[in-house]
Formats: C-alpha cells, sequence, structure tokens
C-alpha cells in the first residue's frame, strides 16, 4: 500500500524506544516516542546533540530496528520484515540526504543521480533522462560530467538531494543537511528543497541543529533525552 494515494500518515511511529547497552549501562536514545507525519509536510526534528534526532531518522528508514514499540512507514510496519523487503523499501520509496553527502567517488555527478534508478532496473534512456532534468532543476544542468571532488560542498549537497527524489520516493529523510554548507548555501539549497516538496509532494524530514531549517519547517519536533518535548505547528 502506498500512503501517496490515501489521506493516511506516510510515518507513524508508535511508543517506539531505541536503548543500547554499554559498560556504563543503558543508554535510553530514544524513550517512547509517537509521532504522526502526513504526506507532504516538510517537518524538522531538532534537541541538543544526544537527544535521539539521528536515532529516530534511521528508525524512520529502516537502517535501525527499535528496542519496542513500531515503525510504520508508508503503509508498511517494519517490524518483523525481512532485510530483503526492508531493502526494497529504503531503495524505492525513501530517499537519504547525509551531512557528509555520501556521493560515489569514481561516478560523475549524472551518474550519482542515475545509481537508484539503476538499481531498480530501470532502462538507460529513462534514467539518464530523469536524472538530467532533476540536475537541471537543482542548478547543475551544466554539471553533469563532474565528478564529486570537482564540485563545492554545496554543489555536492544538491547531487545528494537530486539523488535523493531522483526514484520520486515517498518519504527524504536529510540528516542535518546543511551543517557542512556556509549559511548562503544552506538556504539556497533549503529554498530548493521547499520547492521540491512543493512540486513533487514529497514528505521531507529532516533532523537538525540549523535555526533556517526550523524556520521554514511545516512542523517543528523537539526532542530532549529520547522524548518528545515540544511540536510547532507552521502555516
Amino acid at each position: 500500500m502506498s500512503s501517496d494515494t490515501s489521506n493516511d500518515p506516510v510515518i507513524q511511529v508508535k511508543q517506539a524506544k531505541r536503548h543500547y547497552t554499554t559498560r556504563a549501562g543503558t543508554v535510553k536514545a530514544l524513550d517512547g516516542v509517537d509521532l504522526e507525519i502526513e504526506p507532504g509536510e516538510f517537518l524538522a526534528i531538532a534537541g541538543p546533540s544526544g537527544s535521539g534526532k539521528s536515532t529516530l531518522l534511521n528508525l524512520i528508514g529502516a537502517l535501525d530496528t527499535p528496542t519496542d514499540g513500531e515503525v510504520v512507514v508508508d503503509g508498511q510496519n517494519l517490524s518483523g520484515m525481512k532485510e530483503s523487503d526492508l531493502a526494497k523499501l529504503r531503495r524505492d520509496r525513501i530517499g537519504f540526504v547525509f551531512q557528509a553527502y555520501n556521493l560515489i567517488p569514481v561516478l560523475s555527478a549524472l551518474e550519482n543521480v542515475e545509481y537508484v534508478m539503476q538499481l531498480q532496473g530501470e532502462p538507460v534512456a529513462k534514467r539518464r533522462e530523469a536524472a538530467t532534468k532533476i540536475l537541471r532543476d537543482v542548478g547543475l544542468g551544466d554539471m553533469l560530467d563532474r565528478r564529486p571532488v570537482e564540485l563545492s560542498g554545496g554543489q555536492q549537497q544538491r547531487v545528494a538531494v537530486a539523488r535523493a527524489i531522483a526514484a520520486q520516493p515517498a518519504i527524504v529523510l536529510a540528516d542535518e543537511p546543511t551543517a557542512n554548507l556556509d549559511s548562503t548555501t544552506g538556504v539556497q539549497l533549503l529554498e530548493m528543497m521547499q520547492h521540491l516538496n512543493k512540486e513533487h509532494g514529497t514528505t521531507f524530514v529532516f533532523s537538525t541543529h540549523d535555526p533556517e531549517v526550523m524556520e521554514r519547517a511545516s512542523r517543528l519536533v523537539r526532542l530532549r533525552d529520547g522524548k518528545i518535548e515540544s511540536e510547532e505547528k507552521r502555516s
């Protein structure tokens, strides 16, 4: 079931806990989080370091599993799913944007954006056309053949965003996407993601310390000590 065509939340987190055992004892990275995210939201998760932001994003992205509770993404309960099915969900329905860009250094910008569609088995002509269009949309139409080392940090992050949305996922998860960028480049990147959010209806979920991201979010969720401290809906 795809949440794109229904009024159901695209993400449901139900009493999710993620506890780690260390030599010093049990660390409660998440401690009973309930959160529903509607299709098309531009949502920011904020909080101090160690509040559980990245842990929550990892659970939503099926990169980690909760110690207790449930996570439902795009209509699918992640609990008990086989790893092969989780990998397919990540490939087809979730786009990832990381603080460190995580581009493949030996591939060009175009090839990096094509990569997920290649894994999905899309024909060469179709994926090349789609990747070219999205790179033009993010202002890199004249840099298709450049490798990551030939791009600035802001340009690399634009490629990462283009790669995340090229396969038209239901959700894009962005973990501190502006952290390594200067303020001007960060604002440009946010404006671009807002445009993509409105243009394609893609759900964006950020973890962030950046006041600009918080200000632009349609909803701001604050975490502290693994729990939701407050929520603020924006117009």
